[in-house]
């Protein structure tokens, strides 16, 4: 039981480039399919985790990867194929690499320590699935526009304003 959390997370990144694939080819009701699958799976890994006490340090660093995998992957894909708009890309994939980069910072500063997720960060990724799902829905003809739309200004403010706090935060860290 306790591996399970991170077969789900293993199963997500592993997905990841078969939904790209999905979305670039523009197999939108599939693609939607898979990527309901595997955004169900971020759910589950980490209630599975806290629930049976099954967090492990592989699990918490495979858990974002496999997210930025997913979410910065889909957001690209999107955006360059005119499905999302693409400043909605560049704040997604911005704020991404602003953690990247104080990440690097942190290593190469010896920087040790846990640097859990923010409730800023995990509405942002709620935020940013919610928009994928349902830019991709309306692709497919099964959602309205209007939906993705909102669900795109949401993900774009919740996106700029964890990436604000986690800058804030990381910034007392490393100076």
């Amino acid at each position: 039981m306790k591996q399970i959390p991170n077969l789900l997370t293993a199963a997500r990144l592993l997905a990841a480039p078969y939904i790209l694939y999905l979305l670039w080819t523009g197999e939108y009701r599939t693609a939607l399919v898979w990527f309901s699958i595997a955004s169900a799976t971020d759910v589950l890994d980490g209630f599975l985790a806290r629930r049976f006490h099954a967090g492990s340090k592989i699990g918490a660093l495979l858990d974002p990867v496999a997210d930025k995998v997913l979410l910065s992957g889909s957001f690209l894909t999107l955006g360059w194929k005119g499905v999302i708009p693409w400043w909605l890309m560049a704040i997604v994939l911005g704020r991404d690499l602003l953690i990247l980069a104080f990440a690097i910072i942190a290593l190469a500063r010896k920087i040790h320590g846990e640097f859990p997720p923010s409730v800023w960060g995990k509405a942002s990724t709620a935020a940013q699935i919610a928009c994928v799902l349902f830019a991709v829905g309306h692709e497919a003809a099964i959602t309205p526009l209007i939906v993705a739309t909102i669900l795109g200004w949401i993900s774009a403010t919740l996106t700029v304003w964890s990436g604000i706090d986690y800058f804030i935060k990381m910034s007392r860290r490393v100076s």
